[in-house]
């Protein structure tokens, strides 16, 4: 199926002209990759929406059903979305849960309110309700709800600004963090444990990193859940395939920390232009006095600080209490739902009012 309509969005007079293709047709090496990755950067420059990361994702993750769709005005791409059945009559933006955002880049100036609308009454064919989930504030700012659409909160999520010392950042945390890191460093050094942080950045380190992740993540609760990542499963295929490919751009990263030549800690990490965002945390729950993953944290803040690199260090996940250790800032990602006429969102408001007081009742 391929259709193309020209849509007025309303955006600064601008015409997007449509086209719905395949989501396959996302090729590494192509010109709509090319595509994908300008608007990429032009929109948030986030290393896990490259295209690399998001054909990794459409290739392990997806199940054959996603569509490319591309918006042009006239000869340039301005707005890219991979979107998939979300039921009869309703897509939604692409979104394993290996990625934190929603799967979709755009230039800067289009308003995603109004993006979503055009697309929503464009090349979908007869769309009733177009879902654009986990988007981040500080990508496409929140829009206020209207009459054919809403938003609605998905996370709180946390960062750390890199700035001055590791001093000055380390005196502002709690002083019950401080003296139970400082505890159990003595606590160390007196039990003869040399403790060290080792950076893995290199291709032919990762998928020994995703293995030893795993090693560690199947001792732990997720093993009992079924959940863990495995070198073998389709989520150790795909942060493999994703290290592995920004590795040779230089983004990728692993942090991992021993107590002599054990691993007890491991950040499976991606950074661009200044930014570290966490993708995924593991430790080794054996280890009982001591806090494997905060020891981790505190050398890599001292690296990050000592270094100059880092200047912001993401974490996409959903606040936790050891997050509020390490910062004060945080935001709420959002979802952003768009209905195709104001009745449908009043039917759809009407029925989850309903099912939530059947859930009260019982």
């Amino acid at each position: 199926m391929r259709m193309m309509r020209k849509v007025e969005n309303n955006m600064s007079n601008t015409k997007l002209h449509w086209e719905n293709l395949p989501a396959s047709s996302l090729q590494r090496g192509s010109q709509r990759a090319a595509d994908w990755d300008r608007l990429c950067t032009a929109g948030g420059n986030l290393p896990f929406l490259s295209s690399d990361a998001v054909i990794s994702a459409l290739e392990i993750l997806g199940d054959r059903r996603e569509r490319l769709l591309a918006a042009t005005d006239g000869s340039r791409v301005r707005a890219m979305f991979i979107l998939a059945p979300a039921g009869q009559f309703r897509w939604a933006t692409f979104q394993p849960s290996q990625l934190p955002l929603g799967a979709w880049v755009a230039d800067s100036d289009l308003l995603l309110g109004k993006l979503a609308r055009s697309l929503l009454k464009g090349p979908l064919g007869f769309c009733l309700v177009l879902s654009v989930t986990q988007v981040d504030p500080m990508v496409a700012p929140r829009p206020a709800d209207a009459p054919d659409s809403h938003t609605g909160d998905y996370i709180e999520t946390g960062w750390v600004d890199i700035q001055g010392s590791f001093e000055d950042y380390w005196a502002s945390r709690g002083k019950n963090l401080r003296q139970n890191m400082r505890k159990q460093r003595s606590k160390m050094q007196a039990e003869g444990i040399v403790a060290s942080m080792e950076v893995l950045r290199g291709q032919e380190d990762m998928a020994t990193a995703i293995d030893r992740y795993g090693q560690l993540e199947s001792a732990g609760w997720k093993a009992q859940e079924g959940t863990a990542l495995h070198l073998d499963n389709a989520q150790g295929k795909f942060y493999t395939e994703l290290l592995q490919q920004s590795s040779q751009r230089g983004e990728a990263v692993v942090y991992q920390y021993r107590f002599d030549d054990r691993v007890v800690a491991m950040n499976l990490c991606l950074q661009r232009n200044g930014v570290l965002v966490v993708l995924k945390t593991t430790y080794d729950e054996s280890i009982q006095y001591y806090s494997p993953a905060f020891l981790l944290r505190e050398s890599e803040m001292q690296a990050f600080h000592a270094e100059g690199l880092i200047r912001r260090v993401e974490y996409y996940g959903r606040l936790m209490d050891w997050h509020t250790k390490l910062t004060s800032e945080k935001r709420t990602l959002y979802h952003l739902t768009l209905y195709r006429w104001p009745l449908v969102r009043r039917l759809a408001e009407s029925r989850r009012m309903k099912a939530v007081a059947q859930a009260q009742e019982s």
